[in-house]
């Protein structure tokens, strides 16, 4: 019989499996201690839409990129000029297999995150993972496990909490932090999301509840498309740009783009290690498919600090943060006289790591990592689950499960379609 090695033996395991071995990373040959001078090397999981975005981050060197859909590799490979140096996959375990990239990108659908990050740290990558960071809390405990078990530097694809403007309110999140940790508002906190205080929940993004079953086109693998997600008939408003209105997949525009808006929030309320103890929603009920509109969703910290969802603008005029000694409202209006030269004469936030290419090379902890940004999209899914049981829920920051209901914690771990497992 042939003798076969480590990495023969490894490769029949994940590909069979549809998960990866517990492996240190210097077997793979991972670049964890990569030299400062030494160019780091990148591939890009999913190409046909936030992929796009990933291809020319930083100075990293592309060597790979791996979709299902056979025309955006195509397509996306002509745009990199057919270069024989990238190579393209449709089977992102073998993309892993490959001990000469350092990062994974992960541009896929939510429901591909957590298992891809966990399976990218066990194969020794650094990851830059799409928002949200998992589908659900589950899956995002599990990636936090991973990534420091296997010492990998991770990230999500949002940058307001150490740069831009938080979107439409016209303040930098850091003027934000500087303002809340020095109490002059006050304590407990309200913070008000809504289209009034620069953010609307893209309502237009929900899914569709009769979809007539449709011939797969010839370039998807459908079924590797969907992975770990339950088996449904194809229909292409399921997939590609449209998938975000399902909630096997996503979650909408709160789903979607929630973590943008609602991580900021997170650490402006010091809120990093931990999680609101009660979720409220004012919904109709939603479907079991398809994601649809909801009217208010209200998120409470045990110390009183409240995150409300304002989505169909019942709260407009409201101020974006109040406390009990001044209110805050958009482009720097504050009952605080002088609010810029006010945040101006603070002190400075703690400074992060806020360049990942940085962060990889001297194994610092980016600003938004596996940790934090599991707690910021624990929201998320806090409101995804009492969207979808239509109820009130109290929950467990520690043990990270809704306290004595089992309907739903349900949705905090949910099933994965074989073989794929965390």
């Amino acid at each position: 019989m042939a003798k076969q090695t480590r990495r023969s033996f490894l490769k029949k395991s994940i590909l069979a499996a549809g998960v990866f071995s517990i492996v240190p990373r210097y077997v793979l040959g991972g670049r964890g201690f990569t030299a400062p001078s030494e160019q780091l090397t990148k591939a890009v999981i999913g190409v046909g839409g936030m992929g796009q975005g990933h291809l020319g981050y930083g100075s990293s060197k592309l060597l790979a990129i791996c979709d299902a859909d056979k025309g955006h590799l195509a397509n996306t490979h002509a745009k990199l000029g057919n270069s024989k140096d990238i190579k393209t996959y449709t089977d992102f375990r073998e993309l892993l297999l490959r001990p000469d990239i350092d990062i994974v990108h992960i541009a896929t659908p939510p429901h591909w995150h957590g298992l891809m990050s966990v399976a990218a740290a066990e194969a020794g990558k650094d990851i830059w993972c799409e928002k949200p960071m998992t589908r659900t809390i589950y899956e995002g405990k599990k990636v936090v496990e991973a990534v420091n078990k296997y010492g990998s530097i991770f990230r999500i694809n949002t940058w307001f909490r150490f740069a831009s403007k938080f979107y439409g309110s016209g303040y930098y999140v850091k003027d934000l932090k500087k303002l809340l940790e020095s109490k002059a508002l006050g304590w407990p906190l309200k913070v008000v999301v809504n289209a009034s205080t620069g953010f609307g929940w893209k309502f237009y993004w929900s899914g569709k509840t009769t979809l007539p079953v449709m011939d797969i086109p010839k370039q998807l693998d459908y079924d590797l498309w969907l992975g770990p997600a339950p088996f449904k008939p194809y229909n292409s408003h399921r997939t590609h740009g449209t998938f975000r209105g399902y909630w096997d997949y996503d979650g909408g525009g709160l789903g979607d783009m929630g973590q943008h808006y609602l991580d900021p929030i997170q650490y402006i309320l010091g809120k990093d290690d931990t999680s609101p103890v009660s979720v409220e929603v004012d919904s109709p009920q939603q479907h079991y498919d398809a994601v649809g509109p909801w009217r208010r969703v209200t998120l409470r910290y045990a110390d009183g600090c409240e995150i409300i969802l304002d989505g169909n603008e019942s709260l407009a005029g409201e101020p974006f943060i109040e406390g009990p000694n001044g209110k805050v409202w958009r482009d720097y209006r504050s009952t605080i006289p002088n609010l810029r030269g006010f945040v101006n004469a603070l002190p400075e936030p703690i400074e992060q790591v806020t360049d990942f290419e940085h962060a990889v090379k001297t194994r610092k902890k980016f600003a938004l990592n596996e940790s934090n940004g599991h707690r910021s999209c624990t929201l998320i899914n806090l409101a995804k689950t009492a969207l979808r049981v239509n109820r009130s829920l109290q929950y467990d920051p520690d043990k990270q499960i809704f306290i004595n209901d089992d309907q739903a914690n349900r949705f905090v771990k949910q099933p994965m379609r074989g073989p794929w497992r965390m």
